[in-house]
């Protein structure tokens, strides 16, 4: 197969004037033997321009996940439908990794759905060897090939990352290989806090969630093992992110490395709370776990989470969504008196503090609802995305916590007098927070405060009638009301 022929082709693509004859000539093309590892040289090419590469990943992309996988005659046809050639596939699968790990970020994201899909349908069967191709860069001096070789690691994880159990034979025998390499290779990095140390590290954190979300491997990850990954996690957490971050716009804040790092830390530690460390909450295989869990590990990263709550609380960045898994780990820590003892003493200062600030209605709100209802809406009030919100975290925590701990009553009473609670937005803040309350103090509460503000002056936006509905909506679909309750909410 002439690259040059493909070369130009592909270049025709990315002129309009081109564009149909270039299809054409690629399409009359493609069934060629060799075809498919010529469009692979190309991406790999420096030689080559880039957009030309380009095209030629997303076309790779294309043909590897519409024939890649064999495929049988449909019933009554007698032509075999095109996969590509075997010869053609073991070249690839000899090249990817190699292609992965070399080529520039845009690149990368197509190839790794290549990679995605050979691995689905060719591991363990027909491409073992991606396995020691995969530990060889990663066990190679030469820090250039670890990100790329994490990369492609993380396509075998999750290609099993769904699976049953029963199922994920294959992949644990891989990680019995990769597991302690990475474990190393994070440790040895957390020292170092440059952009490409802490996105090496966030890949491993990533490759870690993948492997625990659904199913945590005991025979891989024993006490011994979890104690090592629990120790990275909180020195992940523990680590101050570098001042000259706070210059990068507060809305860009959340793509940056050191905070993608935290958020896959606290990712793998409110899963492992909730999943497999929460004792009376777990299966019967988890049940010894979630002792050790609680009792070695629970404790040590609430204090931790803690202290980023507090940040959040003295006006110092933490972006959103590490707030919200924050609060989420303390909400999951409020069921157990171990972690609740230590929680205890904190909570009067979180829920006036955090919590109540989370649920007022802010300027920022208002602007959105000034300037587009229909976007202040379905931010507020999309039930499916509601979980990455902070203050919908703040609601759970606070709900919670009065629901199942006695000693919560009166950190936020209806009666309370402080003035700057009953502006228009505090009465937001507060009527939300109420509606999480114990029955006691509803009808005292809407009596006296809620019905007035139905006649509010400031009529439907904001803080008035539009932000008290705000604050009883959630009461209607939180996962931690009762059906009972739901039906009385309406």
């Amino acid at each position: 197969m002439d690259p040059n022929r493909i070369i130009q082709a592909l270049k025709g693509t990315i002129d309009p004037s081109l564009r149909i004859a270039a299809e054409t000539e690629l399409n009359q093309s493609y069934k060629i033997i060799n075809f498919a590892p010529t469009l692979l040289q190309v991406i790999v090419s420096e030689q080559v321009d880039f957009p030309v590469r380009q095209a030629a990943a997303i076309y790779l992309k294309n043909m590897v996940s519409q024939y890649w996988q064999d495929r049988e005659p449909a019933a009554g046809q007698v032509i075999f439908p095109f996969n590509i050639h075997e010869n053609d596939r073991q070249q690839i699968r000899d090249n990817i990794v190699e292609a992965l790990i070399h080529s520039p970020e845009s690149i990368r994201a197509q190839l790794t759905m290549c990679l995605r899909a050979i691995i689905k349908h060719d591991f363990p069967g027909r491409w073992t060897g991606v396995v020691d191709k995969i530990g060889a860069y990663l066990r190679a001096p030469n820090s250039s090939a670890w990100y790329g070789s994490l990369l492609a690691l993380y396509q075998l994880v999750k290609t099993y990352e769904y699976k049953k159990p029963e199922e994920r034979d294959p992949l644990l025998a891989a990680m019995q290989v990769f597991l302690p390499r990475v474990q190393l290779l994070v440790t040895q990095l957390l020292a170092d806090a440059t952009v490409f140390s802490v996105l090496i590290q966030k890949q491993i954190l990533k490759i870690f969630h993948s492997l625990v979300q659904y199913s945590l491997p005991l025979q891989l990850i024993n006490n011994t093992v979890m104690t090592q990954w629990m120790e990275i996690l909180r020195a992940v957490m523990d680590r101050t992110v570098p001042p000259e971050t706070l210059e990068v716009d507060e809305d860009d804040r959340p793509e940056l490395v050191w905070w993608k790092c935290k958020k896959w830390a606290l990712h793998i530690i409110t899963r492992l709370f909730e999943r497999y460390g929460s004792p009376g909450n777990v299966t019967k295989e988890y049940c010894e776990f979630a002792d050790f869990f609680l009792q070695t590990y629970a404790v040590g990263i609430q204090q931790v989470l803690l202290k980023v709550v507090d940040e959040h609380r003295q006006k110092r960045y933490v972006t959103p969504h590490v707030l919200q898994l924050s609060l989420n780990y303390l909400s999951q820590g409020v069921s157990h008196s171990l972690t609740w003892r230590h929680m205890k003493p904190h909570m009067p200062t979180i829920c006036q503090e955090v919590v109540f600030p989370l649920m007022c209605y802010k300027d920022e709100d208002d602007k959105l609802w000034q300037e587009d209802p229909y976007e202040y809406i379905r931010t507020k009030f999309n039930l499916y995305d509601d979980h990455a919100l902070p203050a919908t975290s703040a609601q759970s925590l606070l709900c919670k916590a009065a629901r199942k701990r006695k000693e919560m009553d009166g950190v936020l009473p209806p009666d309370a007098d402080e003035s700057h609670c009953w502006t228009p937005a505090g009465k937001t803040g507060r009527c939300t927070a109420s509606a999480r309350w114990p029955n006691s103090y509803m009808e005292l509460m809407l009596q006296n405060y809620v019905f007035p503000l139905l006649n509010s002056p400031l009529g439907t936006s904001g803080p008035g009638p539009a932000g008290l509905r705000h604050c009883f909506i959630p009461l209607r679909f939180h996962d931690d009301v009762s059906a009972t309750e739901r039906r009385g909410s309406w």
